[in-house]
């Protein structure tokens, strides 16, 4: 019976640990290494998110939002018109 016990409580710790990994994937941001697929794809929240990461990660200070938008219009129109969807964000033209 303590057999029995011990491996159902692996089998749910494994599960958790498992189905815990493809969540974390998901929700890591990339930054400017998001590729405009994924940016278009997210949601404006998302996309801010990456766009702030990119712009710290590049040495600046946090953007204002009048900064966030101008530079989500310019990555969308750039991931629109001549990037791939394998092309990332930090290509874009942005200040």
């Amino acid at each position: 019976m303590k057999r029995a016990q011990v491996l159902m409580m692996s089998v749910l710790a494994s599960a958790a640990v498992l189905s815990g990994c493809s969540q974390v994937e998901e929700v890591t941001n990339q930054g400017g290494d998001t590729t405009c697929k994924d940016f278009l794809a997210a949601d404006e929240a998302s996309q801010n998110e990456s766009i702030t990461k990119m712009l710290t990660d590049e040495g600046k200070n946090e953007p204002a939002n009048a900064e966030l938008a101008g530079t989500r219009v310019s990555i969308t129109t750039y991931c629109q018109t001549v990037g791939t969807p394998e092309s990332t964000i930090k290509e874009a033209p942005h200040l």
